[in-house]
């Protein structure tokens, strides 16, 4: 059975392990490593952990096999980094941790964001609740999609 928890200071160096796990499909859409999930460093995931929240999920072996965070500011809620062991993918995991998220900010506005290549995102997203508000172009590769809820 999976739990959520709040993770702790010392679970993060795993999360980050699993982020740079989790990411490499992402990185596959632009045929690219270079991009911010797989340069983040420990340092800057502390500075989310103390700025918000960040969740595990906890599979049959004690193992963290999936993470979101999320963070406040005026009335918004951004949420980030929602991850999934890629052996665990498509068993509603990503859905129950965004779930949870919300929950620990009740009655907020939620943002998110993705990039438009991101397809399987932006439908999990949407099927949430999730709409689309806006979309920026970074460069000729890449255009994020921001959607709220």
């Amino acid at each position: 059975m999976m739990t959520i928890t709040n993770a702790n200071e010392s679970d993060l160096e795993t999360i980050l392990k699993l982020q740079y796990l989790a990411y490499q499909s992402e990185a596959e859409l632009f045929g690219t490593k270079d991009i911010p999930p797989l340069k983040q460093t420990l340092e800057e995931i502390i500075e989310e952990f103390n700025k918000g929240i960040i969740l595990k999920m906890i599979g049959d072996n004690d193992e963290i096999i999936g993470s979101v965070r999320a963070y406040e500011d005026k009335g918004t809620v951004y949420i980030g980094k929602l991850m999934v062991h890629p052996d665990f993918r498509g068993k509603g995991y990503g859905s129950a941790l965004l779930t949870k998220i919300e929950e620990c900010f009740p009655g907020k506005r939620y943002e998110l964001f993705t990039s438009t290549r991101s397809v399987d995102n932006i439908r999990l997203y949407s099927k949430l609740g999730f709409k689309i508000f806006d979309e920026k172009m970074i460069d000729d590769e890449l255009t994020f999609v921001y959607m709220e809820k």
